[in-house]
């Protein structure tokens, strides 16, 4: 659990300096569509991490199978609320060219997936090939 704080607090104290920096920037509707994307991304982000508790890791390792929350709906609610944030920042920023990095960040993660996937059902076996059945992505 103190990891998850550390986390969130590092990632909240980002923002808000960055955000200082930001407010001096003009509001145009790609800035507004830009954090109307990546707040409550973030937002949803954050509560995957912290219900994944312990069972995080950066390495794919099976130690508990989370079902409950934003993983009763999403395998990998941290990865495409991540994808989705990131998403949203670079229209904020106004940077189309930034896309390239989003472009390569969905394989990245879809190849993760899979590998945490493969991890967990060799842990789980059918609970976990059950709720994958349940789950998208």
């Amino acid at each position: 659990m103190k990891l998850n704080l550390l986390t969130l607090a590092a990632a909240i104290i980002i923002l808000a300096f960055y955000g200082m920096h930001a407010a001096h920037l003009p509001w145009t509707a790609w800035r507004i569509a830009g954090i109307a994307i990546a707040a409550p991304a973030f937002l949803l982000f954050v509560a995957a991490r912290l219900e994944l508790g312990r069972a995080f890791s950066v390495r794919a390792k099976a130690t508990t199978l989370v079902t409950t929350g934003l993983y009763s709906r999403i395998r990998n609610p941290i990865y495409f609320f991540g994808a989705i944030f990131i998403l949203g920042i670079i229209i904020w920023l106004g940077r189309p060219w930034l896309l390239l990095i989003f472009v390569a960040l969905i394989p990245l993660q879809v190849v993760r997936s899979r590998k945490e996937a493969r991890v967990l059902t060799e842990k789980f076996g059918a609970a976990y090939l059950d709720y994958k059945k349940k789950t998208w992505f």
